[in-house]
């Protein structure tokens, strides 16, 4: 009898596909009613489980008798309550560095289009408000030669880096919980505590994991201590930031502009943000391009069937299980 798997999101349909020819898959739907009854209902015999986007806890998962491994095509592992994995001797596998560049474009998207006012002008433009030639009221800041903070230096700080090193001449300033001698010295990178980093930098950028010590990291203090030409991008976790703090230092302009693709609450809806003319909003987009997204569920398949096989799979986050 062939292993069952869970499909808990939407995933690309050739992996789909190949799943279905292997394995005995059900598939998670809202439009089935409500989706952790569903879940409860499918992982009482399930041997597996993949996708993203899903909450997933004792309070969905404590029917499962005989699951094996939950494969997340994702990076991020918030969604998941790893202490109660770890207890249960489930395996928890994700996709890293397969989205590394592309969430570094999506970073340097963000950056370069607060920065210029591009979703504000776009739509000044488009009302018909370009009468005349512009005013100062359009202008926006410069990047080349710049100094760009980068709050965690990881694989994806690493890629925004180098973005503004090599392509904007800007010098590099970061904070992380170890120092990355080597690593910075290829960048010509110079390490800041964070109070340091935020009073220097032109351009913020955050791209920490979240974990205890990162939840909650920029609030107002943290605004008050930036330039008023400052832009601030997030593309770590929504609950690094304080949203309230953020809209605050934007609406009394202590920083000029804010990119953000990630945030406390998803999806964000009727927020005062939404008010702000100098903010960029995107709906966490940050891996999503066809060939990354491709490149994610393949990893995960990967993952997946080599913990059926009896293989260790290679991208594990609870390897110990604690």
């Amino acid at each position: 009898m062939s292993n069952k798997v869970v499909v808990f999101s939407q995933i690309d349909s050739d992996v789909l596909e190949s799943l279905q020819a292997r394995y005995n898959v059900v598939l998670i739907n809202p439009k089935n009613g409500d989706v952790n009854e569903q879940i409860r209902t499918e992982v009482v015999d399930a041997d597996a489980m993949i996708g993203s986007g899903r909450l997933l806890n004792e309070s969905n998962l404590a029917t499962a008798q005989k699951l094996k491994i939950i494969s997340s095509v994702s990076v991020g592992y918030d969604n998941y309550d790893v202490e109660y994995l770890n207890q249960q001797k489930i395996w928890l596998a994700n996709t890293p560095h397969v989205l590394t560049e592309t969430t570094a474009d999506l970073a340097f998207t963000l950056l370069m289009s607060a920065a210029r006012q591009v979703p504000h002008l776009d739509q000044w433009t488009k009302q018909g408000q370009w009468k005349r030639t512009v005013s100062t009221a359009q202008f926006g800041r410069e990047i080349f030669g710049k100094k760009l903070g980068i709050v965690g230096l990881g694989n994806i700080g690493a890629a925004i880096a180098r973005r503004g090193f090599y392509g904007f001449n800007m010098d590099v300033l970061y904070h992380n919980r170890n120092e990355k001698i080597e690593l910075a010295q290829s960048l010509n990178a110079q390490y800041r505590n964070l109070e340091a980093l935020l009073q220097e930098s032109d351009f913020v950028v955050v791209a920490v994991d979240l974990n205890s010590d990162s939840k909650a990291l920029i609030g107002t203090k943290e605004f008050d201590l930036m330039q008023k030409h400052a832009v601030f991008v997030n593309i770590a976790r929504g609950s690094v930031v304080d949203e309230q703090a953020l809209f605050e230092a934007l609406q009394e302009q202590k920083i000029f502009a804010a990119g953000l693709d990630v945030y406390q609450k998803e999806p964000l809806q009727d927020s005062e943000l939404f008010k702000l003319n100098n903010i960029v909003t995107l709906p966490h987009v940050g891996s999503a391009t066809a060939e990354t997204r491709r490149k994610m569920v393949e990893l995960a398949y990967r993952n997946l069937e080599d913990a059926l096989e009896g293989r260790t799979p290679r991208y594990l986050v609870n390897a110990t299980f604690g």
